[in-house]
């Protein structure tokens, strides 16, 4: 498969980079191609301009500051989001990428009514790797915002047969080695069998 991973973490020796990695690695291995999208390292820019805002469901117009990522993403077959959860979400550049790229045209179709449709039925598969600071108790109690917005946000814009799988490590701040290592192998076996 052609996998899209998009990782959004600004530093390289960060725990969510080893799961980065690892998930790369899995991929390549098992004989996938990977386009590795690291949103800061390309220095993505998240802020949707007035052009943009303007010509939003502009079809004809609306992906033209963000082509490259828009055929990126048109191309892939499966994706993978690599991400840490900051103030119950993803970090900014990451909502500023779906805000850009998941446009009217490429990740939906608007019909005659207004109402908005998925788009993305070349993606059979999404996953996310996303590391957690508070415990999955803190979690549960707030309904995991960033679990519901990947599987009911993002996922319900993929093929409708398509699979959704989320690998978190909740309570980092308070993690061992070994439950840090337990999960960085987790990841390599998640990837591993795709």
């Amino acid at each position: 498969m052609r996998v899209l991973v998009v990782y959004a973490h600004p530093l390289e020796a960060s725990f969510l980079s080893a799961a980065h990695r690892r998930a790369v690695e899995a991929l390549r291995i098992g004989g996938h191609e990977v386009d590795d999208l690291d949103l800061y390292a390309e220095k993505f820019d998240p802020v949707l301009s007035p052009g943009q805002m303007q010509s939003y469901v502009d079809v004809a117009r609306n992906t033209r500051e963000v082509d490259s990522y828009v055929r990126r993403l048109r191309v892939a077959e499966a994706l993978a989001l690599v991400f840490p959860v900051w103030f119950d979400g993803a970090p900014a550049i990451l909502t500023g990428y779906f805000q850009r790229v998941f446009l009217p045209g490429v990740a939906t179709t608007i019909d005659e009514e207004g109402l908005f449709h998925p788009n993305l039925p070349n993606l059979k598969r999404i996953a996310a790797v996303c590391t957690y600071g508070e415990g999955p108790a803190d979690v549960a109690k707030k309904h995991d915002p960033p679990r519901r917005f990947v599987r009911d946000n993002i996922g319900a814009l993929i093929d409708p047969r398509g699979r959704f799988e989320y690998l978190a490590i909740y309570g980092m701040d308070a993690s061992t080695a070994a439950r840090r290592a337990a999960f960085l192998r987790r990841v390599s076996r998640a990837f591993a069998a795709w």
